[in-house]
């Protein structure tokens, strides 16, 4: 029998093109259910778009000042000390700096579980070591001689290069041209004693790598003043109302005082109260003055005092009178129908170690410390848990009211930094006339370049996300 070859052949090509079909087929869909499997186990391919990073978003062209310290970058110093970890360098962001080999430790805390209600909260979290230095320099007009501790000769620098780092996310650093964008037409007012002036410079000289500010009010002692952001229509304020109720004052500027306090608990300070809704934005703050030697009022009757040996009357506390007038302030806030938005910020402790600021007391730490290495002193738990009270209190009615009432909690980030004082650097060249010159050590007030700069970071992030 003859075969027909190519009757076969073409027999035999289909058989091979369907048995080849058929094999590709299985191969793609064994492929296809690979890829799928792997997925679940890659968060990288879940997402089609790369994530958006804070920086990447409206870039702005800023003009920063030189600093002629900025090329000695103190890694590794013996004034620093750093954590000891195992270096890890996690993927670069927008928002990252420029990893220094064995000193940056991983930024992310990825292993750690994140609370359970899905909401990272900023206030908790650790200082991390920072390759950007500081924000502006010490150049910045609107820094105040004791607090300008690189002029006044602070030789070390260390504390200029660490972060703030929430434990289960990242907020990113403050952008002053995002700021100023965002702040068009509106006005802030940081209302307290000398922390908030502290705070305001900070906030001033950050804002400064954009656009110098004008100061375009002061009162008699500068205590209260106002600047204004041409460009932008910005208005910041510092008000001077140490205790946010009516106060008698009875000191010179050295804190010398020549009588007591008189403390009206029931009548708020008009000072801030009488611009109130002119305001778009505040930070509201007090604490450390209500230790001072005072006599409380209410309805113009004494009610008592707080360490009047002297005088024959009864001793309420700091506590009584704090209590009180936190109760005060905040009642009126949230049944005042303001439209703009409120933070309370906590108060911050000092740091003066083996002595106050006037018994000896320093702070001559150079790195910042870790979560229980700062001892709280019972002063300050008083003081916080009070406030911490009276805002939940505040919180709760505000709400009802429709009042934006926010808590700014820089307790935590502010005490594990006590590195970031001026000490005896709020004066210029302390140590010229010798080692054993009498000097005034400053533990309370915030180096300017320093730490406070992350506040604003906090506080730009507590805008944008809520």
């Amino acid at each position: 029998m003859k075969l027909n070859w190519m009757h076969w052949f073409n027999h035999k090509h289909k058989h091979l093109v369907v048995k080849f079909g058929v094999a590709v087929l299985l191969m793609g869909l064994a492929f296809r259910l690979f890829l799928s499997t792997s997925n679940r186990f890659s968060p990288k391919l879940e997402a089609p778009f790369p994530e958006k990073t804070a920086d990447s978003e409206h870039p702005i062209a800023v003009q920063f000042p030189q600093n002629e310290d900025q090329d000695e970058i103190p890694f590794p110093g013996k004034e620093t000390q750093f954590p000891e970890k195992e270096t890890h360098f996690p993927e670069k962001t927008g928002d990252s700096e420029p990893p220094i080999s064995g000193l940056v430790p991983e930024d992310g805390d990825q292993d750690q579980i994140a609370p359970s209600n899905g909401k990272c909260d900023i206030f908790i979290g650790d200082w991390i070591p920072s390759t950007s230095g500081a924000a502006y320099n010490e150049s910045c007009p609107t820094i105040e001689n004791p607090q300008n501790c690189i002029r006044n000769g602070r030789p070390d620098t260390g504390y200029l290069y660490w972060k703030w780092k929430p434990r289960y996310c990242d907020i990113p650093k403050f952008d002053p041209g995002r700021f100023l964008e965002m702040m068009r037409n509106k006005s802030w007012a940081l209302i307290g004693d000398s922390i908030s002036r502290n705070h305001v410079q900070s906030l001033l000289c950050m804002l400064s790598t954009v656009e110098q500010a004008v100061q375009v009010y002061h009162d008699k002692d500068y205590r209260s003043r106002r600047w204004h952001f041409p460009s932008y229509n910005f208005s910041v304020s510092v008000v001077w109302s140490p205790f946010l109720v009516e106060a008698a004052i009875f000191e010179d500027f050295d804190g010398v005082a020549s009588s007591e306090v008189e403390l009206h608990l029931d009548k708020l300070d008009k000072k801030w109260v009488d611009e109130y809704h002119s305001w778009d934005y505040m930070v509201i703050s007090t604490g450390k003055w209500f230790l001072k030697t005072a006599i409380y009022y209410e309805g113009n009757e004494v009610l008592g005092c707080h360490y009047c040996p002297k005088r024959n009357l009864t001793e309420l506390g700091f506590d009584f009178s704090y209590r009180k007038a936190l109760s005060f302030v905040m009642n009126f806030i949230v049944k005042s129908d303001y439209k703009g938005t409120i933070f309370f910020r906590t108060s911050t402790p000092d740091h003066f170690e083996g002595g106050e600021w006037n018994t000896g007391g320093n702070c001559n730490r150079t790195a910042p410390a870790k979560e229980g290495e700062v001892e709280v002193k019972e002063v300050n738990k008083i003081l916080r848990n009070i406030e911490l009270e009276e805002f939940q209190k505040a919180a709760a009615e505000a709400s009802k009211h429709g009042v934006n009432l926010k808590l700014l909690d820089l307790f935590q980030l502010s005490l594990l930094r006590p590195d970031g004082h001026p000490g005896p650097y709020r004066q210029y060249h302390p140590f010229e006339q010798g080692k054993n010159a009498k000097l005034q050590t400053d533990c309370l007030h915030w180096c300017l370049p320093g730490p406070i700069e992350s506040w604003n970071d906090i506080l730009m992030e507590m805008i944008v996300n809520g």
